[in-house]
């Protein structure tokens, strides 16, 4: 369990590095991913390294939302206050999602040569 969590800090601490040295507009954490799934595609080994690790953490994924739910509480006068734009922008946002989604499916589906029946 020790290596694999190494691998993961490490990837991340590159990433951040990497971003932090060449001035990108990229978080940090999301090019240590990309680095880390360079790492899978070199070695895939390491994907059995990593694999324990990786299932207990999504197997714990809903601890980590606890912070953000007492977030959303303790500012509850804000979220009322701005209640109706951020409605429309969840609400916007979702069916932009849904129509790229849709848009994205039908051109991989051209593509292919398989229309989508409508």
């Amino acid at each position: 369990m020790i290596p694999a969590l190494l691998t993961l800090l490490l990837a991340q601490l590159a990433g951040e590095a990497l971003t932090r040295a060449t001035g990108a507009a990229l978080p940090g954490p999301v090019a240590g991913m990309l680095l880390l799934i360079a790492a899978f595609a070199l070695f895939p080994s390491l994907v059995e390294v990593v694999r324990p690790l990786a299932q207990g953490i999504l197997g714990n994924l809903s601890l980590l939302f606890v912070p953000a739910g007492t977030g959303v509480i303790g500012h509850l006068d804000k979220i009322a206050a701005q209640g109706a734009p951020l409605l429309l922008a969840l609400v916007g946002s979702t069916v932009l999602a849904i129509a790229a989604g849709a848009l994205a499916f039908a051109a991989v589906a051209r593509l292919m040569g398989t229309e989508p029946e409508l």
